[in-house]
């Protein structure tokens, strides 16, 4: 409802004919460059963006007020709320850990064969038996952090396992809830298609630009925010997906790149490594996202 009526933008110029097109050419310009570089950026600044270039293109009015307390600031307060959620709950979950005994580890593997567990915060010992098997097996041998240790019975290194593939399908579902119907509402302004193959269509095509373009974007958030171990990202991956679906409950448009990225940062403060350089990148293309939108949506507005 925001995104396609009684917003900041004119029932006039929503009403016209290429609007949404329009639209949904300068906001997909602005993300696929972005993607392309490898940035993570909000497709919801790039749709506010381009929204506002449109309507300055048409000569239109815009409720700057209505802007701001709808979309605007949602947008910009989710990322700190992120953050702190993050530094606050990840003490927690690591003191209920320790609490029940398990223990981190290095796990040496070839493949997905776990071949050797050797403690956690040895480097000297882990290289010289990466080494060893290596070359005693003639193959390649990776180390990756792992949690040791059975809590209920259980073990803790699988269950972990489970809850964080489990966690990043919740911020899947939440992203396709907040983010699907922003999208899908500018076919709606134009009475194109109706609701239900709307919506359909939009999670297709979201889903089908996940699998075929987005793995600069993943490595950006998997390595150069912060350094991270599967305990880290299954607290990330819970904030953003818990935010995000609140967020949508109550009608407010958030970014699950910006809720996602600000658990990172609040990773990278909570064990103090995160790459700040890089962070500061982030936020810089975050600042230009909306512009170049802007400018996106006024060429294409201005062919209306």
């Amino acid at each position: 409802m925001q995104f396609s009526g009684n917003g900041p933008v004119s029932d006039e110029v929503v009403a016209l004919p290429g609007f949404g097109a329009a639209v949904a050419l300068g906001a997909a310009a602005t993300v696929l460059l972005a993607t392309r570089i490898g940035f993570p950026v909000s497709s919801t600044h790039a749709i506010i963006g381009t929204m506002i270039g449109v309507a300055v293109s048409q000569q239109s009015e815009i409720a700057w007020t209505k802007l701001g307390q709808q979309l605007l600031l949602p947008l910009l307060f989710s990322p700190f709320v992120a953050f702190l959620a993050t530094v606050l709950l990840y003490p927690c979950f690591r003191w209920l850990r320790t609490s029940f005994g398990v223990s981190q580890a290095t796990c040496l593997c070839a493949g997905r064969e776990v071949l050797e567990v050797v403690p956690a915060g040895d480097a000297g010992l882990v290289t010289l038996r990466m080494e060893s098997l290596s070359a005693s097996l003639d193959t390649v041998v990776t180390c990756r952090e792992r949690y040791v240790g059975r809590a209920i019975g259980i073990d803790a290194g699988n269950v972990l396992d489970g809850l964080h593939f489990l966690s990043a399908g919740l911020v899947g579902f939440a992203r396709g809830l907040n983010d699907t119907p922003k999208i899908a509402a500018l076919l709606l302004a134009t009475s194109v298609v109706g609701n239900l193959p709307g919506l359909v269509l939009v999670g297709v095509a979201i889903a089908l630009g996940g699998l075929l373009g987005s793995r600069r974007v993943a490595e950006s958030l998997s390595h150069r925010i912060t350094e991270m171990n599967a305990g880290q990202g299954f607290t990330g991956n819970l904030v953003t997906a818990l935010l995000v679906t609140l967020a949508t409950r109550w009608g407010w448009p958030v970014s699950t790149t910006h809720v996602s990225c600000g658990t990172l940062f609040g990773i990278g403060a909570v064990n103090r490594h995160a790459h700040w350089s890089f962070i500061r990148t982030i936020i810089a293309a975050w600042c230009i996202t909306a512009p170049i939108g802007g400018l996106l949506g006024y060429a294409a507005g201005s062919c209306l």
